[in-house]
C-alpha cells in the first residue's frame, strides 16, 4: 500500500483532486486501516522528501542472501550512513553478505496494463515497440507487460494508454535479473529464510523495493506466490 501511494503520486501528481488514482489509493488505505501518518509519509516520499521535509537521496544496497540469492535493495533516505548501517545489520543477522550484485541485473522500465477483451495483440505489440518497448509479455491474468529503457518508461506508458485506451496498473523502474544468473530455490528452509530477510528489510521505511535473481525451482506454488508478493517484481 505504501508503494502504491508513492507510485500514483509520481505518475500523476500530488493533488488527489487532480489525480483520481491517488485519491482512490488514499481512500483504500484509510479503509483498510493504514495509519494516517504512513499515508503522509508515503506522499512526502513520492515528492522526494521525508516526513520532516528533508530532501531524500537514492541509495542502492547489494547483497547475497539465503540460498545464495543475489539481491538489490532500492532505498530513498534522508541519511545514507544510517540506512546503510541499519540494513547491513539486518542482512548480516539473516546470514547474508553485503557484496556487489548489481552486475547480475539490468535496470529497466516496466509498465503493466490491465487486460482487455478483444485486444489485437499484434497492434498492441507494434505500438509498444514504436513507443520504445524492448520486450512485451503477458502475465497469467492476461495483463500486458512492457519493458523499456528507464528513460522511456513514462512516455511509453502514456503513448499506449492514449492509443489503445489501456489502463495502467503500475509503472516503475526495476532491477531485472539477467537470465544467466538466475538461482532456483530448491529448499523450503532457504525460501523461509529469504522471506524473513525481505520482511525485516521492508520494515525500514527507506526501502522502496527488493529485487531477486531467484526462480521457483522445486518450491510449491503457494509458497512461491507468497514470496513474489513480498518483492518488487
Amino acid at each position: 500500500m505504501f508503494l502504491e501511494l508513492i507510485h500514483w503520486l509520481q505518475v500523476s501528481g500530488p493533488d488527489p483532486g487532480n489525480n483520481p488514482r491517488l485519491a482512490t489509493a488514499i481512500a483504500t488505505a484509510k479503509k483498510v486501516g493504514f495509519p494516517k501518518s504512513s499515508i503522509s509519509a508515503a506522499i512526502s516520499r513520492g515528492q522526494g522528501v521525508s516526513a520532516s521535509g528533508t530532501a531524500l537521496e537514492s541509495l542502492v544496497i547489494e547483497c547475497i542472501g539465503p540460498g545464495s540469492v543475489a539481491m538489490v535493495i532500492d532505498c530513498q533516505t534522508d541519511n545514507k550512513a544510517r540506512t546503510l548501517q541499519d540494513l547491513r545489520l539486518i542482512i548480516k543477522d539473516h546470514g547474508g553478505t553485503t557484496t556487489p550484485t548489481g552486475y547480475m541485473f539490468s535496470k529497466r522500465g516496466r509498465v503493466v496494463f490491465e487486460s482487455q477483451e478483444g485486444m489485437d495483440m499484434d497492434n498492441v505489440f507494434d505500438d509498444a515497440v514504436e513507443a520504445g518497448a524492448e520486450d512485451v509479455d503477458v502475465d497469467k491474468d492476461g495483463n500486458i507487460i512492457i519493458f523499456t529503457e528507464p528513460s522511456k518508461t513514462i512516455s511509453a506508458a502514456a503513448i499506449l494508454s492514449q492509443r489503445r485506451g489501456l489502463k495502467t496498473l503500475s509503472s516503475n523502474i526495476i532491477w531485472d535479473a539477467n537470465k544467466d544468473t538466475i538461482v532456483s530455490l530448491e529448499a523450503t528452509r532457504s525460501l523461509q529464510e529469504l522471506s524473513d530477510l525481505i520482511e525485516d528489510l521492508q520494515e525500514d521505511p527507506s526501502v522502496q523495493g527488493v529485487y531477486l535473481n531467484a526462480a521457483q525451482g522445486s518450491i510449491d506454488d503457494v509458497a512461491w506466490a507468497e514470496l513474489q508478493n513480498r518483492v518488487a517484481v
